[in-house]
């Protein structure tokens, strides 16, 4: 019995070590998220995760749900303004539920033909282990339209 008691302990204080970084991340994030906000004139709204967005044309109809193929055009960019990704001239198609969470929360808070602008902490984006193009623990920002579900 104590050996799986002084194997757990090791494993317990990892677990919390890494949640409390994940707070302090996203404490920061949202910081970064507010001056942002600020900095530009902008009002958002947020959820308990901490993604904050902006409703900018409602849209009709129901919203789509995790289970869902949804159709974007989106622009993915930092809070500096740099681009790293961007649908051309033709929306494309995805399952909702492979792409990264703040898009898999963000995305259902859309109607139909509804626009938006989500502003995603890093651990609700790539988090420490971004693709290339991202930088690590950074906010994202996308720009999105839901042109069908």
């Amino acid at each position: 019995m104590k050996k799986i008691l002084i194997l757990a302990l090791p494993v317990f204080f990892i677990l919390a070590s890494c949640t409390k970084d994940a707070q302090q991340q996203l404490e920061k994030d949202i910081d970064k998220i507010q001056n942002y906000l600020d900095d530009n004139g902008l009002t958002a709204q947020s959820t308990a995760s901490g993604l904050h967005y902006i409703i900018e044309v409602e849209g009709t109809g129901g919203h789509p749900t995790i289970s869902d193929d949804v159709t974007v055009f989106y622009k993915g960019y930092d809070l500096k303004g740099d681009v790293f990704d961007e649908t051309g001239a033709q929306p494309v198609t995805f399952p909702l539920a492979n792409v990264i969470l703040g898009w898999q929360e963000g995305i259902p808070l859309l109607k139909k033909g509804g626009k938006g602008i989500l502003l995603i902490p890093s651990g609700l984006a790539y988090g420490p282990y971004p693709p290339p193009g991202i930088k690590k623990n950074a906010v994202l920002i996308f720009e999105v339209e839901l042109v069908d579900f």
